[in-house]
């Protein structure tokens, strides 16, 4: 029985099953290249000791050179205290003189099992901390960052003491404080909304003569939404009801403020009479982290109106403003409206969220387009455009990003994830480590620093990135107990059971909306989401090159692995043959022999020339220039879109006489339509969408578009060719031919136009570019003689013959065909010169397509010029 199951009779197919599995398993980690390879135990422990030793020298740095202060100054070595340093508007409202880093980097001490440095870190707070100080603080940052963090580390504190190995002298003294923080928070609440206060004063609240505060009306949607997670969990842990009641309000109002049509929230609303400042609506800045918290909110709640308020704002979410990869902020009134061109830094967060939906391709598209930007500029800018165009260059040492890396690795066990969060690690270490610290990156363009390490660096983004490289059995609790905070603290969901709910914390349902497998539920990675990397990847793919910066794949070196292989029959090696796999025995000599192995059982190495699975092709195509003077011998090298016209599909290409648009960008209304009816468009890429630009010019009239590379310098022979894609909706109403020039290209073809009046193109695939201009009469023979008049002679030459006869008394030009290693052409200087195929006497002699010296698509081809103006093509014309 044994033996059957370990080797199966010839026939049968569990060998090739066991083989397939094996050597499917090996190639794809192979051909997946350095990201996709499955990373060691060894490898993982080096890189999670790295992260240890950056958390180190940036938290060491923090208490050596600031403590303290509120925020270190890595370039200055010092901490920043407010008041003392220049003001910088909204970002110092976060400080409050209650040491805000350490306080905000508790819990990190303990998921980074530095327990000692934990303790030690509550006892400096209890003893220095101080709450009431007079100063105007966000009401926002001041509840996910102090509050977050003496809540995380109160329950960290609270799990130690209980397992009786530390703590034991802890008294709930950071509870304590929490409480008395909530309560000083509490005065922003007094509005007649029930939206709080964008800011509050410490030690004298809101609307009282010393709290320099309380006249502002409006605030974030954000601002107001983000206080359910750390206001109920006070509640339910100090037993005081009113923490959670208060920021539940708030939840209500938006929720009742919401555009019913479609069911999204503006950026900026009034904290008086709830109408919305500022209508666009997004995933980032301004809204983020309220659909973070409805959908924790239920998790560490378990309060079903939570998650009902969520599906129905995440189905708006997902019909509007994502645009797989991208997430467009939109009108809330008119949502199939873009306000911008441009995406910012925060909403990189949002693939995470889209795990604990269970919602997993569009998370890996988003987090696959963030992860090209960021190999395009080290870091993810502030702000970047749908083009991935650098916006706002500033990059604060933001976490979101590692933190849906980690929930991407947690969801699909892809080792793929592993190798984004090393290059992380390694960028962080390349690019902002400074001798005090790490610095925030005040342009990634330049790789300048500001002087400037905000907290959630420490409290988020080491968090992560530890959490990333670490197992289950490696950390001191289970953290799939807690939930994260926006600011990443830990609070415990037990809370949903173990604490009873406030009063009233029931309202009306909202009306359900279409239900699908993960509505009521948190979807189990085992069962939906296999550790298969191939699953992840195949969704990847189609995004690698998304920012046009790529590398062309070579090929690896022959590689070896060791199989065993049943030697009845040859049933596996001609199944492997088959595969296009050639195997070689190890020990040419005795293969039976090697050691260890049992008789009738042999080992060989199996040896395959590894390659990258093929991407998809992109078919090169090219603009020709036909009107003279070019007359075909310009052609530049174009990329195809995956929209529009198929151009391999039409035989002779597509014809037509070139127009600059204005606005050159086309991304406004087109202001020279009637100029561009019936003509191909030159578009100059940016500020928008590919496909956004192309229907304004379809709508206008063209027959055509030629877009035109931004980035200064660009040229086909050195960037991979890219297929243009489009907005993420569909684009069958796109109907007219789109290619794409690289800058240098591009000049060449602008630099024509401007040169010219007129200047005619074929948009054609290159395969089938015309070697010249077309010659519809073939080899032309032609002869000058003088006749007599009415006398017409036979011509004996092979082809078509042109005869010019000329009247008695008038110059002869030529008699004699000149056949002196080609065709020959007379200047009006009198001299024969060699001339192809409509070139004029007076035009200089060119490179021909076809000359293997010119690259007819680089900087390099070289352009006929125009005949000098005082002299007229003498040639015949047809």
């Amino acid at each position: 029985m044994g033996e059957k199951l370990f080797c199966p009779p010839q026939g049968s197919p569990g060998i090739s099953m066991m083989l397939r599995a094996l050597l499917l398993t090996s190639l794809l980690n192979w051909a997946n290249g350095q990201e996709g390879l499955t990373m060691l135990p060894e490898e993982k422990s080096k890189i999670r000791d790295q992260i240890v030793e950056m958390f180190d020298h940036a938290y060491g740095s923090y208490m050596k050179y600031a403590y303290p202060a509120d925020e270190l100054m890595p370039l200055s070595c010092r901490g920043r205290v407010r008041g003392l340093e220049p003001n910088r508007g909204d970002i110092d409202d976060s400080l409050g003189k209650f040491s805000l880093t350490l306080v905000d980097t508790l819990d990190t001490l303990v998921v980074l099992n530095k327990l000692d440095e934990f303790e030690d870190a509550v006892r400096r707070t209890l003893r220095d901390v101080r709450l009431d100080n007079d100063v105007v603080v966000s009401v926002f940052e001041t509840n996910i960052r102090v509050l977050g963090g003496l809540l995380g580390a109160h329950v960290m504190a609270d799990m130690l003491r209980q397992r009786g190995e530390r703590m034991q002298w802890y008294r709930d003294e950071l509870l304590h404080m929490a409480k008395e923080l909530g309560h000083r928070l509490l005065p922003a609440f007094n509005t007649t909304s029930g939206l709080p206060y964008p800011r509050v004063n410490l030690r004298y609240g809101v609307l009282n003569p010393l709290s320099r505060t309380g006249t502002e009306s409006d605030t974030c949607t954000a601002c107001a939404g983000t206080m359910i997670l750390e206001f109920a969990a006070l509640s339910r842990l100090s037993g005081e009801a009113v923490f959670e009641e208060h920021a539940r309000k708030a939840l209500d109002v938006l929720w009742e403020k919401r555009q019913r049509g479609s069911d999204l929230v503006g950026t900026v609303i009034n904290i008086h009479n709830g109408d919305w400042v500022r209508r666009d609506s997004g995933v980032g800045a301004g809204i983020d982290s309220y659909y973070e918290y409805l959908m924790k909110a239920y998790i560490l709640l378990g309060d079903n109106v939570y998650l009902e308020r969520f599906n129905t704002h995440y189905s708006a979410i997902m019909k509007y403003i994502s645009q797989p990869p991208l997430l467009l902020n939109v009108h809330m009134h008119n949502p199939t409206v873009s306000v911008r061109s441009w995406m910012d830094s925060l909403l990189a967060f949002f693939p995470g969220l889209q795990v604990l939906r269970g919602d997993l391709k569009p998370a890996i598209e988003t987090h696959e387009m963030l992860y090209q930007v960021t190999k395009q500029h080290k870091f993810l800018p502030e702000a970047f455009t749908t083009e991935f165009r650098v916006h706002w260059g500033q990059h604060p040492l933001r976490p979101e990003f590692a933190e849906s890396t980690y929930y991407l690795y947690k969801a699909t066990g892809d080792p793929y994830y592993l190798r984004v969060g090393q290059s992380i690690v390694e960028k962080l270490n390349a690019h902002a480590r400074v001798p005090c610290g790490f610095a925030a990156v005040q342009d990634v363009r330049t790789g300048t620093h500001e002087d400037r390490m905000d907290s959630f660096f420490l409290a988020e983004m080491f968090k992560y990135l530890y959490l990333l490289f670490s197992e289950k059995n490696q950390l001191h609790f289970d953290i799939d107990d807690y939930i994260f905070t926006t600011e990443a603290h830990l609070l415990p969901v037990s809370l949903s059971t173990s604490q009873p709910p406030c009063r009233g914390n029931n309202t009306e349902a909202p009306t359900t909306v279409e239900e699908d497998l993960f509505t009521y539920s948190c979807p189990s990675t085992q069962t939906l989401f296999p550790n298969n990397p191939s699953f992840a990847k195949t969704i990847r793919d189609s995004y690698k090159y998304l920012t046009g910066v790529g590398r062309a794949f070579h090929a690896s070196p022959d590689r070896g692995i060791e199989l065993p292989l049943h030697d009845h029959g040859m049933e596996p090696v001609e199944f492997l043959r088959s595969m296009g796999i050639s195997l070689t025995p190890l020990n040419e000599a005795g293969a039976t022999e090697t050691h260890g192995a049992h008789e009738g059982v042999y080992r060989v190495k199996l040896v395959a020339e590894v390659t990258q699975t093929p991407e998809e092709e992109v078919v090169p195509l090219i603009v020709q220039l036909i009107s003279p003077p070019y007359l075909g011998r310009m052609v530049l090298t174009a990329g195809p879109a995956k929209f529009g016209m198929d151009l391999i599909k039409q035989e002779h290409g597509v014809k037509g006489s070139i127009v600059k648009t204005s606005p050159y960008t086309a991304c406004g209304p087109i202001e020279n339509a009637q100029e561009l009816s019936g003509h191909i468009a030159l578009a100059l890429r940016g500020d928008c969408m590919f496909a956004a630009k192309a229907r304004r010019l379809q709508e206008a009239g063209a027959i055509g578009v030629i877009f035109i590379d931004h980035r200064e310098g660009s040229n086909s022979a050195e960037t991979p060719l890219f297929q243009m894609v489009g907005d993420g909706g569909s684009t069958a109403d796109i109907t007219i031919p789109l290619v794409f020039l690289f800058s240098q290209e591009g000049a060449l073809l602008t630099s024509a136009l401007e040169d010219h009046s007129n200047v005619d193109v074929l948009m054609l695939p290159k395969e089938r570019q015309l070697d010249k201009a077309d010659k519809p009469l073939g080899k032309m023979n032609i002869k000058f003689r003088l006749a007599e008049e009415g006398e017409l002679e036979e011509g004996e030459a092979r082809g078509p013959t042109l005869k010019f006869l000329l009247e008695k008394g008038e110059v002869v030009l030529e008699e004699e065909e000149y056949r002196q290693q080609g065709d020959s052409c007379l200047t009006p200087g009198g001299d024969h010169v060699l001339c192809s195929y409509g070139q004029t006497a007076a035009s200089p002699p060119s490179h021909s397509p076809n000359d293997p010296n010119t690259d007819p698509g680089s900087q390099d081809s070289r352009v006929p010029q125009p005949p000098p103006t005082d002299h007229k093509p003498w040639a015949p014309q047809h």
